[in-house]
């Protein structure tokens, strides 16, 4: 897949849920792009392995291992951070979960993790970055949310809610941020069904039955959603905030 060349050297970025799936290719897009990259998950080990690979094609990275849903973890990512490169440009909050059933069987803990992975921690580590990023007087925030918060899907209340969430809270920063004395972008990228260890425990039955709501046919891929990173990330996404982008193979059309 051709890559959207975007130079970002110099800069800095946060990536949450950095570990595996979306949030590594973002990572690595990020990384490979000239940023330097902090990677943030509870898992270190696997943190390790993007930290590796961004460090191996040339270019900087460190691993934060942290519970994405901790008040005090976020600002001590950020601190770090800052501490280890001067600034915070770029925020990516990717980190997510899912604990998928219908309503009726949907416990306390069920709602209670999936809103605290996707939509605290999108609230936790905003309010921290935005703190270094008005500091700079510069910035860039990127939430991602799903097409799950665009349009219903059963078993998916939680899930939908939190993605839902996103994208209210995404617009109502963009225009706490978006002064002409701080130029911080916010912007929101609602994925669609993308290919990964989740899509894949659907079986080959429920795959093709997702790939025929498709218009383009097939699962989206974590680099496509990276892209759409880097664009927002870079100078061309400079007059762009308050937006939701849309990569979801025209599901949603």
């Amino acid at each position: 897949m051709p890559n959207l060349t975007v130079d970002l050297t110099g800069q800095t970025a946060l990536v949450t849920g950095a570990s595996q799936g979306i949030g590594k290719a973002i990572a690595l897009a990020l990384g490979k792009s000239g940023a330097k990259v902090a990677c943030l998950a509870r898992n270190a080990e696997k943190l390790a392995g993007t930290v590796d690979e961004i460090k191996a094609a040339g270019g900087d990275a460190m691993v934060i291992a942290a519970d994405a849903t901790d008040s005090a973890a976020a600002e001590a990512a950020v601190e770090k951070v800052v501490a280890e490169w001067g600034q915070l440009d770029i925020l990516v909050n990717n980190a997510g979960i899912t604990r998928d059933t219908l309503l009726p069987r949907m416990s306390d803990d069920d709602w209670d993790a999936v809103i605290a992975t996707n939509l605290r921690s999108v609230f936790l580590y905003t309010r921290a970055g935005a703190g270094a990023m008005m500091r700079t007087k510069r910035g860039r925030i990127i939430n991602i949310s799903s097409v799950s918060g665009l349009m219903g899907n059963p078993g998916q209340a939680n899930y939908s809610a939190s993605k839902a969430g996103i994208i209210g809270f995404t617009q109502t920063v963009a225009r706490e941020l978006g002064s002409k004395r701080r130029q911080i972008t916010v912007n929101a990228i609602c994925p669609g069904f993308i290919a990964s260890d989740m899509t894949d425990a659907l079986g080959p039955a429920l795959e093709e039955m997702v790939k025929q709501k498709i218009p383009l046919g097939r699962l989206g891929e974590a680099d496509e959603i990276a892209q759409g990173v880097l664009y927002l990330a870079s100078d061309a996404g400079s007059y762009i905030t308050g937006q939701v982008l849309v990569i979801d193979g025209g599901l949603t059309a």
